[in-house]
């Protein structure tokens, strides 16, 4: 690596301060990691929640479904309400 472009490196990394400027490095595609995300929320709250370990990983199954066609659900209504019923809503053009 040349050194120009070893010391912008650096100097990028140092100047990253998280929460205030995020990596965008899945902004594009953020999407993919609602599976994994969902899988991790459903194992770990069906670990504390099953009573017989014998249905733990069908539980798991059936809770990250739902928790990924809930998102896609509340996804779809926020497109409805932000593209038709907010434009449809009366404005005062303060006359």
């Amino acid at each position: 690596m040349p050194k120009g472009a070893q010391t912008q490196a650096v100097s990028s990394l140092l100047a990253y301060i998280p929460f205030v400027h995020p990596i965008n490095f899945f902004q594009d595609w953020w999407w993919v990691l609602l599976l994994p995300l969902s899988f991790g929320i459903a194992v770990i709250y069906k670990a504390m929640r099953v009573e017989k370990l014998s249905r733990y990983w069908r539980q798991v199954a059936v809770l990250t479904v739902q928790i990924v066609l809930g998102m896609i659900g509340l996804a779809l209504a926020l497109m409805v309400l932000v593209q038709w019923v907010i434009p449809l809503l009366p404005v005062d053009n303060g006359n």
